[in-house]
């Protein structure tokens, strides 16, 4: 699993850093520049690993997936980057650095953002894939990121910030705001594959269980993490409508569990998922 996974990161990384905002010839140099900050300052890359992974799974070259996983990467960085915004979460620090708008103000680390979102679905449009898949990725990701999806769930949090929200309300914000960029990311690799419709639902369904363990574990290590392993401040989601402010760290450590079995029931539709079960199963015990 971490050959396979270092293989996937390493393409990525240099995928993105070669192809992403080099304009020489254009005079925004300084927009690029935050752009590029934001987007090559490392991290997990779970999501185009996904991509990358249900492309394989179902049959495909997962190098020419490598547009939409940047375009996912890219629609998850502009996220972050108006997460920390002074109007938003209000955060000094993002993967063990200032955040965008510490760098370059608010103004610019907003317009960074728009880019970011903006260029993903030009990466979508331009993927050497046929036109229906490229039109199936727009809308998988339009989708799963708009107003239906993450956009949707960060109305949800902010909304419910200055109240105890149910444990529904509480699902609601998670599998809009985490779990649908989660969905887009598998789903794009089938749909960059051209696997089945069997394969399109089962790696909704594996994502689904997993965006939310993911979610749930983030929420722990919000509360038993270190500032220097997770790369930025902890402890600020203590008054914020969190699975831990519902169940507590010790039950939270059973639903991780519990959903993390369920996503990998559902990748009974694919011949090899040896490494989605490995990865999935270093997830329930990260520290970042």
């Amino acid at each position: 699993m971490e050959q396979q996974y270092n293989e996937y990161l390493a393409y990525i990384e240099a995928y993105l850093d070669k192809t992403c905002f080099r304009y020489p010839d254009e005079p925004q140099q300084t927009l690029f520049s935050a752009m590029r900050y934001s987007l090559l300052a490392g991290g997990k890359r779970l999501r185009p690993i996904m991509v990358f992974e249900f492309c394989r799974m179902c049959g495909g070259d997962w190098k020419k997936a490598a547009p939409l996983a940047a375009a996912i990467e890219m629609v998850h960085t502009y996220s972050l980057i108006h997460d920390d915004l002074p109007c938003m979460d209000n955060d000094d620090l993002r993967r063990g650095r200032p955040t965008n708008h510490k760098v370059y103000g608010e103004a610019l680390a907003v317009l960074a953002g728009d880019g970011l979102l903006t260029a993903a679905f030009r990466f979508l449009a331009e993927a050497d894939l046929d036109a229906e898949a490229r039109i199936r990725a727009v809308e998988v990701l339009s989708r799963c990121a708009g107003e239906l999806g993450m956009v949707g769930g960060q109305v949800l949090d902010i909304q419910s910030e200055q109240r105890l929200c149910t444990e529904q309300e509480v699902l609601d914000i998670q599998a809009r705001k985490t779990g649908a960029l989660i969905r887009a990311a598998c789903q794009l690799g089938v749909i960059a594959a051209g696997g089945t419709v069997r394969q399109y639902d089962a790696a909704g369904v594996f994502a689904d269980h997993l965006g939310l363990a993911f979610q749930i574990r983030d929420d722990m290590l919000d509360v038993i993490g270190s500032k220097e392993e997770m790369g930025k401040s902890v402890g600020s989601d203590e008054t914020k409508n969190t699975f831990v402010r519902l169940y507590g760290v010790e039950n939270c450590g059973n639903l991780v569990k519990e959903h993390t079995a369920l996503a990998l029931s559902a990748l009974s539709a694919f011949t090899d998922s040896r490494f989605l079960t490995s990865l999935a199963i270093s997830l329930v015990e990260r520290r970042n």
